[in-house]
């Protein structure tokens, strides 16, 4: 059956609390907690060919930041499995990324505290086209701008409550840039979504996983590929400086792959053009992408 589009970046049917039905029937109570406090908690899982890429890591993720904000996972692996399945299978795209989402519920009144354990999580899930930059992007690179990171200390977990991202990214866009890099204390985190990645003399330049950071599935996917290939790497605190004076810059996310940054907050990044390294890292992600992550 070939699936209705209620959206272009939505495809029927969606998931909500057990059921799959159309996205324009699916709707929540006023009341969830996540309308009314960002309490609750994503994730996106990228799918290659109809194939979902390291689901088991995704899912570990997703556990994390429920387990780090004390709300009970409302699936178990096998079922959260099998709702990736039915969406990917139902969605008219072969590459695909696929939205989780738990919330803590709707009580019958706003209260701070959490509510009773009776009162059911929201479960929301859906499929949507896997984008990545076209081929003029990634030639020309994108521009970024740099803002503090003023977000709260549990950047590892993925949750909801996304507000400081999205005014640093609103910002970028107002000016005209692809994203905002976020420096706290003197130190590059990462994006505003995305990871962030630095090269200077040759060595690739990666900040740690701590809690001021999200642990990205394509961090990781980078970090591999450079100790595959031999690429000398670094994994440490990158310092305003280091990122103001390094030879290339790049953004990672499973959407935008490996792009470079040519200019951050107005001066030239390197040569102000896409470096060799990003060049080499985007051909080794795409053919680790057409030999493992197309073949599931």
């Amino acid at each position: 059956m070939t699936p209705c589009l209620t959206s272009p970046h939505v495809a029927d049917p969606v998931y909500l609390n057990g059921r799959f039905l159309p996205l324009a029937e699916a709707s929540v109570s006023p009341l969830d907690r996540g309308f009314l406090y960002g309490d609750g908690v994503y994730e996106v899982i990228p799918v290659y060919s109809r194939r979902a890429f390291r689901i088991d890591e995704h899912l570990a993720r997703l556990q994390a930041t429920l387990n780090g904000i004390a709300l009970p996972n409302p699936l178990p692996l096998d079922a959260w499995r099998a709702v990736v399945e039915q969406l990917i299978a139902a969605a008219p795209w072969g590459d695909q990324s696929i939205y989780l989402q738990v919330t803590r519920g709707a009580d019958n009144k706003r209260d701070h505290a959490f509510p009773p354990t009776s009162v059911p999580a929201t479960v929301f899930a859906f499929a949507g086209p896997l984008v990545t930059p076209d081929a003029a992007t990634r030639a020309a690179g994108v521009v970024a701008i740099s803002v503090p990171d003023l977000r709260w200390s549990r950047c590892d977990l993925k949750v909801i409550s996304l507000l400081p991202n999205v005014l640093a990214r609103q910002l970028a866009v107002a000016q005209g840039c692809a994203e905002a890099l976020l420096i706290r204390d003197g130190y590059l985190k990462e994006g505003a979504a995305s990871n962030v990645f630095v090269v200077r003399d040759g060595v690739l330049l990666a900040p740690p996983k701590t809690h001021l950071m999200l642990p990205g599935i394509t961090y990781d996917v980078i970090l591999e590929l450079a100790q595959c290939h031999g690429q000398p790497l670094e994994i440490r605190e990158i310092s305003e400086a280091e990122l103001r004076s390094a030879d290339e810059v790049w953004m990672t996310s499973s959407t935008k792959e490996v792009l470079a940054i040519v200019r951050l907050d107005g001066q030239p990044v390197g040569s102000g053009t896409p470096g060799p390294l990003a060049a080499r890292m985007w051909q080794w992600y795409q053919d680790f992408k057409n030999s493992v992550m197309r073949q599931g």
